[in-house]
């Protein structure tokens, strides 16, 4: 069933909007439906409809969920994790501030389902203003506006350039067409500034390098209106919406699935369950590292599907002074390096929660290479920076917190990207049912909104839609 956007906004309405009420069931598999009522209790729908099996306890699979349980259905969640929330992870380590180590924006906050569960429990939120941003050089020397507007418009016109190029082309690799841009030009802009530009305004967005990213399809999705928000009190507060009364089973490693015929067959570390329809909302670095065997094996067009597109990789580096040593304004700080990636991007938290804080960003290749560091070497390099920026006599960090989303077994990677010799219809690819049995959500499975929490939000209700009508 194809919905329109108009139709799944509804859908979001009605899927989520609830209270949370806590849900942890039992870690062993249950295999009749008795059980199952005894578990959900006495103030669930009818069970008369067939039990579905929801793998993945992200924003994608507890919407799928709490759209299913709401239409009468049966469903359990398996999730791997000891926690809920997959790449929306909110840390309570500091008792002052919750620290978002996933997911950190609404990003275009009109007609988003996550605004609507965030007004429907009154959540704070605080926007964010891009061009409240500084950007300094490799001196540590601030850029004036108006060369900051200079590498704006550089950026830009090196971009259209690109378009012009591979309009008729082959696709290749976005550096691989810049590059040939550039070979073109007669004047060369400065190499640092332009992988400052390149790596703030588009590695950071897509979680990739340009050389991993399709020089076609690249910037291809949608985006919503109204500007971007923060959640200064974690964005875990938006779960809370969400699974009032799901049976969500924890720490459950799904190893196989089988959906050869009814009831697939769903095995885990703890036992096997059984269920007429299994939504799988697993990310998609989970599916390339093939950490779920299949059978059958998935089709081939959507293995190629799950091979071309690619998993990103972006991660934050949460860094707590025992004061302020730099302003409250601006918003954003930004640093030219000689290296490119290097710790070009920094979300001043001073502004927001007036908590000596910064939040760092690094992504693709130099994020790679930073996962293979301890945590005092990847301070030690951010300090570097910060240093040039600010002084040698700046303090060291009291508190920090670090991600390596590359290497978590349930994630593998951030969020998708559309890589080399892929396309946006790839993702359809990757969200199409198998059987009227099996079926697929999560971000990279928004060909609308990849990438992104509504994104896989409306996903999770699509593939509900889906699990109803097959």
């Amino acid at each position: 069933m194809q919905l329109s956007r108009r139709d799944v906004l509804k859908l979001a309405a009605l899927a989520g909007l609830s209270t949370w009420l806590q849900a942890c069931g039992s870690n062993d598999a249950v295999d009749d439906e008795e059980d199952v009522s005894a578990e959900l209790g006495t103030s669930q729908p009818s069970l008369a409809k067939p039990r579905i099996l929801v793998v993945g306890a992200g924003i994608a699979g507890l919407a799928a969920a709490a759209k299913l349980q709401q239409s009468g259905y049966s469903v359990q969640i398996l999730e791997g994790r000891e926690r809920i929330g997959g790449r929306i992870w909110t840390s309570h380590s500091w008792d002052d501030l919750p620290v978002d180590l996933g997911a950190s924006w609404i990003h275009g906050v009109e007609d988003n389902p996550i605004t609507a569960l965030a007004d429907q429990a009154s959540i704070t939120r605080a926007p964010t203003d891009y061009e409240n941003s500084v950007v300094y050089d490799q001196r540590g020397a601030e850029l004036s506006d108006t060369q900051v507007e200079q590498l704006e418009r550089q950026l830009g016109q090196l971009m259209e350039a690109v378009a012009e190029l591979v309009e008729n082309t082959d696709d290749m690799p976005l550096a691989t067409a810049l590059q040939q841009v550039l070979a073109e030009l007669p004047d060369k802009p400065d190499q640092a500034t332009l992988n400052f530009s390149l790596n703030t305004v588009i590695e950071h967005e897509y979680a990739a390098d340009a050389e991993e990213l399709s020089a076609q399809e690249w910037d291809s999705g949608a985006e919503l209106d109204g500007g971007d928000v923060i959640f200064p009190g974690g964005y875990d507060q938006v779960l809370e919406q969400l699974t009032a009364g799901l049976r969500i089973s924890t720490a459950q490693h799904v190893s196989a699935i089988d959906y050869t015929a009814a009831p697939v067959r769903v095995t885990t570390d703890k036992g096997v369950f059984e269920a007429e329809k299994v939504i799988v909302t697993v990310p998609l670095g989970v599916l390339k590292h093939a950490s779920i065997m299949f059978t059958p094996a998935l089709a081939a067009s959507k293995a190629r599907a799950i091979e071309l597109l690619g998993s990103g990789l972006l991660n934050k580096t949460w860094l707590r002074f025992p004061s302020a040593f730099w302003p409250r304004e601006p918003e954003i700080i930004n640093s030219i390096d000689a290296q490119k990636g290097r710790w070009a991007e920094f979300l001043n938290i001073y502004h927001y929660v007036d908590k000596p804080v910064l939040l760092g960003f690094n992504a693709g290749a130099y994020a790679r290479m930073l996962e293979q560091l301890s945590d005092a070497e990847i301070i030690s390099d951010c300090m570097s920076v910060l240093r040039t920026l600010y002084g040698a006599d700046i303090p060291e960090p009291e508190a920090w917190q670090i991600t390596r989303w590359g290497s978590d077994e349930h994630a593998f990677g951030s969020y998708s990207f559309v890589g080399v010799g892929a396309t946006e219809a790839l993702r359809d690819t990757l969200a199409a049912p198998l059987d009227g049995r099996l079926f697929f959500a999560g971000e990279a499975t928004s060909r609308e909104y990849p990438a992104t929490v509504h994104g896989a939000y409306l996903s999770g209700l699509r593939a509900a839609e889906e699990a109803m009508q097959l």
